[in-house]
């Protein structure tokens, strides 16, 4: 009421009011997710010990996204010194350029840009530049798949701060993972990181330590969606297809490598960017996922759920796929992948993760001339005839997000229908040998009653 009262007083400037508003609600919106309210990226530096104009400091990136991690080529951090800093030496990690050492008399210096850009090693790299944590190629795993490779840290001594001077925190923190879409915080100062040693028997405190939460947005990181969902099932020969352009629909001609048919050649040229080699499809995604309810068991229903690559230069390494669905408050086995349930708050329904087998099936093929990549598995749901029946599409998924993305789904009128001439479906085989039984108990009290009377 008082801003209905405020709108009205201030009619002309309403508009902007309201826009502000909703523009402000948006962006926050957008970068919460529901079904991972506490996920986010922790950057911290500790700096372990002074030197005599600088110090030695450790950084450490920890994903606490449950489903969202950072796949090939990998993350890059960057920020701006305070100061004059200039990066010595560094271990487990690189400085994709060195700058301008002379004018400072640090020649041979690791880095002494004001702005470094860092980025992970490979993981053959040799053991005299690794540390605890580092070499993995930039790729880190979501928290809910493998927490002891949800974090990747490095090292790096800091040098042309003068005696006794006061360490200030680096601004502008910024992180790549691989592209864009994380939007960090000021790092600032916090608790002082304590380390285990000696087994766990002695903590060791570090000088200083400052963090920053880094958040992600899929407004920021994309334009349009990066996947979609296909539906099918065994009572209705009808398949709902992704939307039309569900991530929007681009040039088709021969001459535009955006949009690449089964019978033109693949382009070879490798400054072609693999987000651009898409098959042609009415969705254009790089990725479909299909559910079809497959079987409809006494106790049980199976799905098979299948992840198609349509990309023609990209592997998806350590894919996942997060499903909200109702069934799955009950036990469900996947197959060919792994899966848990996460906890759901204030949800009725369920979300279930899954991924790739290790050596088997972890890594999505890109698509070639003939066919798209896929991986799949059958999953078995137990039944809960309250929640998940026929009826009005409630066998489908709410939600399905591809590597934490959320995928363009069908509307619901288009969910596929039960036969018009019934509203259930139940197994004939009873209902079958009732009918026989019936036939047979009045074919046998109307010979009795007739036979009676001719005696």
């Amino acid at each position: 009421m008082l801003l209905l009262i405020f709108l009205t007083k201030m009619r002309p400037f309403a508009l902007t009011f309201l826009t502000l508003l909703v523009s402000m609600w948006w962006s926050l919106s957008d970068c919460y997710d529901p079904l991972d309210p506490n996920g986010n990226i922790t950057v911290t530096i500790d700096i372990l010990q002074r030197t005599l104009d600088g110090y030695t400091a450790r950084v450490t990136i920890q994903n606490y996204y449950q489903y969202r991690h950072v796949d090939k080529p990998g993350w890059k951090i960057g920020w701006t010194w305070t100061k004059d800093e200039v990066i010595v030496s560094m271990s487990g990690a690189f400085a994709t350029q060195q700058g301008n050492c002379s004018s400072l008399n640090f020649q041979d210096a690791h880095c002494c840009k004001k702005d470094p850009e860092i980025a992970d090693l490979p993981t053959d790299v040799s053991p005299e530049k690794t540390t605890v944590g580092c070499c993995k190629g930039g790729i880190i795993s979501a928290y809910a798949i493998n927490p002891a490779k949800s974090f990747s840290s490095f090292e790096f001594t800091v040098a042309n701060l003068g005696e006794n001077t006061t360490y200030f925190a680096p601004q502008n923190l910024t992180i790549m993972a691989p592209g864009p879409g994380y939007t960090c915080e000021s790092l600032q100062d916090s608790d002082p990181t304590v380390f285990p040693d000696i087994g766990g028997r002695r903590h060791v405190q570090v000088f200083r330590t400052w963090k920053s939460i880094c958040t992600y947005s899929t407004f920021v990181a994309n334009k349009a969606p990066a996947c979609c969902v296909s539906l099918s099932t065994f009572y209705n020969p009808t398949i709902t297809s992704c939307p039309l352009c569900s991530c929007g629909c681009r040039p088709t001609d021969q001459n535009a490598t955006s949009c690449i048919r089964e019978s033109y050649n693949l382009p070879q040229a490798d400054f072609v960017s693999s987000l651009d080699l898409v098959k042609c499809t009415d969705h254009m995604c790089p990725v479909r996922v299909h559910w079809h309810v497959k079987n409809n068991y006494v106790d049980r229903w199976r799905i098979k759920l299948t992840v198609s690559n349509y990309n023609y230069k990209k592997n998806y390494s350590d894919w996942n796929v997060l499903v909200k669905h109702p069934g799955f408050s009950q036990k469900s086995t996947a197959y060919s992948f792994n899966g848990t349930v996460l906890p759901a708050v204030g949800f009725a329904e369920e979300v279930a993760l899954f991924w790739g087998v290790s050596y088997f099936n972890e890594e999505l093929l890109q698509a070639d001339e003939d066919q798209e990549g896929s991986v799949t598995t059958d999953i078995l749901l137990e039944k809960d005839l309250e929640s998940f029946t026929f009826r009005n599409g409630w066998g489908f998924p709410r939600k399905i997000y591809f590597n934490g993305e959320d995928c363009e789904m069908p509307l619901p009128d288009t969910f596929p229908m039960l036969p018009n001439s019934s509203s259930t479906l139940k197994p004939t085989s009873n209902c079958f040998w009732l009918l026989l039984l019936l036939t047979f108990l009045t074919v046998e009290t109307l010979i009795t009653t007739f036979g009676s009377d001719d005696q």
